[in-house]
C-alpha cells in the first residue's frame, strides 16, 4: 500500500491498538507513540499494547499511551515488525489478527492482510511522519517520539541508510519547536558506568576472521549478571563491534535465556546483513539484521560464520 492508501485507510479505523516488537527500539517505540498521538488528536480511540521489554530510556514516550486492560480494539496495527517471530508475549494472542502492517523492513514477511511497508524509508518513523502528514498537524507532541525513532534508527544520522529524506524530516520535526539537545545527549553521548565496562570487557575479548575484516563480540549472561546490567545498558551493544577500524563486519553475540543467542549484524558493502541473517531465520536491513537462533554461544558463532562464508563466496 502507498503512504496515501495507508493514510485513506486509517482515517475510517478506531479503537486502534498499536503493537510493537519484542525488545523495543527507539523506532517501534516512536513511532507508534507518534501514531498513537496523531489517532488521537483526530479524535479516535487509540493504545499501545504495553511492552515490558521498553527500557527506561524509552519508556517515557510510551507509557502514557499504554492500553488498559479492558481495552476492546477493533484493529490491530503492527509497527516497525518485520516478522511474527518478534511478537512479544502478551501481543502473540493478535498474531492472527493483525490488519495493517507499516515497516521498513525488506524482510517483512507480509503476515498482515493490509502492508504499508517501504525499504527506502531509513526508519519507520519517516513512514509514520509521512502518514501523519496527510491526517493531522504534527504537533510537539507527536514530532518528539518521531525524532527518537528516526534519529536512534540512523546512530544519529551517521548510518548508511541515512537520506536526504531522513534529514528533511528530521529538520521539519525541529521546526515545531522541540527540543532535540538533551534527547541526542541522553541517547547518544550518555553511557552508564556499567555500558562503559561492558563495552570494555567485549572489546579486550574481540575475535577476528575473514583477515580481521569480520569482528564479532560476545555478551554472555555471565557478564550481564556479573555487572548487574539492565536492559538500558545493554542498549545498543550491537553497533560497537561495528566500529573497530579496518572490519566490514561487526557481529555481536547476546547470550539469552532458555538457550538462545540474539545475533546482531552491522556490514558495509561487501556483507549483507539481510541474506546472512536470513540464513538463520531472521533479517532486517542490508546494513543492518539480525537473529535469534538456539544454542551456544559457540554454536551461534560457527553457524554466523558459515553464514557469512555462504553469503560472500569467497
Amino acid at each position: 500500500m502507498t503512504i496515501q492508501e495507508t493514510a485513506a485507510m486509517l482515517q475510517t479505523m478506531d479503537r486502534v491498538l498499536l503493537l510493537t516488537h519484542v525488545r523495543p527500539d527507539g523506532d517501534t517505540i516512536g513511532s507508534a507513540a507518534a501514531l498513537c498521538c496523531a489517532l488521537r488528536d483526530m479524535g479516535k480511540a487509540a493504545c499501545l499494547l504495553p511492552n515490558e521489554g521498553t527500557t527506561e530510556t524509552y519508556l517515557p514516550y510510551a507509557e502514557k499511551y499504554w492500553a488498559e486492560e479492558d481495552f476492546q480494539p477493533d484493529y490491530a496495527v503492527s509497527v516497525d515488525i518485520a516478522s511474527l517471530s518478534l511478537l512479544p508475549e502478551n501481543a502473540k494472542k493478535y498474531a492472527d489478527s493483525i490488519y495493517l502492517a507499516i515497516d521498513h523492513h525488506p524482510s517483512n514477511e507480509g503476515f498482515a492482510p493490509h502492508c504499508c511497508v517501504l525499504p527506502e524509508m531509513a526508519a519507520c518513523g519517516e513512514i509514520i511522519y509521512e502518514l501523519v502528514k496527510l491526517l493531522t498537524p504534527v504537533t510537539p507532541d507527536i514530532a518528539l517520539p518521531l525524532y527518537v525513532a528516526i534519529s536512534t534508527d540512523t546512530g544519529c544520522f551517521v548510518y548508511s541508510n541515512t537520506s536526504a529524506h531522513t534529514h528533511r524530516v528530521a529538520a521539519e520535526l525541529m521546526d515545531t519547536g522541540i527540543a532535540v539537545a538533551g534527547v541526542n545527549k541522553a541517547l547518544f553521548r550518555t553511557k552508564s558506568r556499567t555500558r562503559l565496562a561492558m563495552e570494555a570487557w567485549m572489546a579486550e575479548w574481540a575475535e577476528y576472521y575473514d583477515n580481521d575484516r569480520v569482528v564479532i563480540m560476545q555478551i554472555p549472561l555471565s557478564l550481564r549478571h556479573d555487572y548487574r546490567a539492565t536492559e538500558a545498558d545493554i542498549e545498543e551493544l550491537s553497533s560497537l563491534a561495528a566500529l573497530v577500524a579496518g572490519t566490514d563486519c561487526g557481529v555481536t553475540l547476546r547470550e539469552l535465556e532458555g538457550g538462545k543467542v540474539k545475533i546482531s549484524l552491522r556490514t558495509g558493502p561487501r556483507v549483507n546483513a539481510t541474506e546472512v541473517c536470513a540464513l538463520l531465520g531472521g533479517g532486517g536491513h542490508a546494513a543492518a539484521a539480525g537473529a535469534t537462533v538456539s544454542g551456544t554461544l559457540s554454536e551461534a558463532k560457527q553457524a554466523v560464520l558459515q553464514a557469512i562464508d555462504m553469503v560472500v563466496g569467497e
